[in-house]
C-alpha cells in the first residue's frame, strides 16, 4: 500500500491575500477587537473620528484659508471657492491613508503575542487595520457629503465613480505598504520612523491644502507629470473632482486627463505595490513568531 505525501511547505506561510478571503470571520473579529482595544477607557469612544480631523480641519483652514489667503473672497478672486469643502475632501482621504499606513505597519509587531500562540493568516493583521481606518472614514465623508449638499452639490455619476476609484487606488496603496512595512518592522524596528516620515510628507506631497494648478505653474509639465505618478496626488484629485468641483460654478479645472490617464496609471501603481508587498510579505512571514 503506498502513502502519497503532499508538497512540503515552509512553517507559518499562508496562500497570501487568498487566506483573507478564506478568513472572512477572522478579519470580522479582529476589526471588531481593534475598535474595542482602541477606544477602552475612552469617553468619547468612536467620536474621535469626528473630533481629530475636525481640529485639523479648523487649524489648517485658519492658517492657509484666512492668514494666507486660499480662501476666494470679494478681496482675493485668486483664491479657491469653497475652500472650505476642497480642503475637508482631502483631510478625509489622508487621514484614511495615513491611520491606515501607520496601523498596518505596526500591526504584526503589536500582535507578537497572538503571533507567537496560534497560527493565522498574518495578513489579516494589517489587512484588519486598513479596515478599522475603513470604519473611521465613514463619519468623516458623511460630515462631508453633508457639508457639500448644504453648498449646492449635484454630483455626476462619473463624479461619483470616480471618488470610489479614488478610494480605491489608496486603499489599495495603504495595504501594499502596510503589508510591506508590517513584514520589515519584524526585522528592523527603523521601519516604523521611515513610515512616520512618509506619513509627515503625504499631507504635503498631495494637492490637500493647496491648488494642483500652483504645482503646474511652479514645476512646468514635465515634472508636473512626475507629480501625478503619485496615487494619493491622484486620489485626492478625485476627491476635489467629486466633492468639491460641483460645489463651485464650474469655472474651476480638474488636472489634465484625470479621467483618462492618471486614475488608469494609479490604480496600476497601487496594485503593483499591492503586489510587491505581498511577495515581501510571504516571504519574511515564516519567521514572525522567531523574531518576535
Amino acid at each position: 500500500m503506498s502513502l502519497s505525501t503532499g508538497a512540503l511547505e515552509t512553517p507559518g506561510r499562508g496562500a497570501g491575500l487568498a487566506d483573507i478571503i478564506r478568513s472572512r470571520f477572522l478579519l470580522k473579529l479582529l476589526v471588531s477587537k481593534e475598535l474595542k482595544v482602541r477606544y477602552r477607557g475612552s469617553i468619547l469612544g468612536l467620536l474621535w473620528s469626528y473630533v481629530k480631523p475636525g481640529v485639523q480641519f479648523v487649524v489648517f483652514y485658519i492658517a492657509l484659508g484666512v492668514f494666507l489667503g486660499l480662501e476666494q473672497s470679494a478681496g482675493n478672486p485668486r483664491g479657491l471657492p469653497n475652500y472650505a469643502i476642497y480642503l475637508f475632501s482631502g483631510i478625509v482621504l489622508i487621514n484614511f491613508f495615513t491611520e491606515a499606513l501607520g496601523n498596518a505597519s505596526r500591526s504584526i509587531v503589536g500582535n507578537g503575542g497572538l503571533i507567537k500562540k496560534i497560527y493565522l493568516p498574518r495578513q489579516l493583521f494589517p489587512v484588519a487595520s486598513v479596515w478599522v481606518s475603513g470604519v473611521h472614514f465613514v463619519p468623516q465623508i458623511v460630515i462631508l457629503v453633508v457639508a457639500c449638499l448644504f453648498n449646492g452639490w449635484r454630483p455626476s455619476l462619473l463624479q461619483l465613480a470616480a471618488a470610489v476609484a479614488g478610494f480605491i487606488i489608496v486603499a489599495l496603496l495603504a495595504t501594499g505598504l502596510g503589508l510591506l512595512f508590517g513584514a520589515i518592522n519584524v526585522y528592523f524596528r527603523d521601519a516604523e520612523n521611515l513610515v512616520d516620515m512618509l506619513l509627515m510628507i503625504a499631507t504635503w506631497a498631495s494637492p490637500v491644502l493647496y491648488s494642483w494648478k500652483m504645482v503646474q505653474e511652479k514645476l512646468g509639465e514635465t515634472y508636473f507629470n512626475l507629480y501625478q505618478l503619485n496615487p494619493i496626488t491622484v486620489g485626492v484629485e478625485t476627491f476635489h473632482y467629486a466633492f468639491w468641483l460641483p460645489t463651485t460654478d464650474g469655472a474651476e479645472a480638474i488636472p489634465p486627463h484625470l479621467l483618462s490617464v492618471w486614475i488608469p496609471i494609479a490604480l496600476a501603481v497601487s496594485a503593483g505595490v499591492l503586489l510587491l508587498g505581498q511577495l515581501v510579505f510571504r516571504r519574511l512571514e515564516g519567521r514572525f513568531a522567531q523574531e518576535l
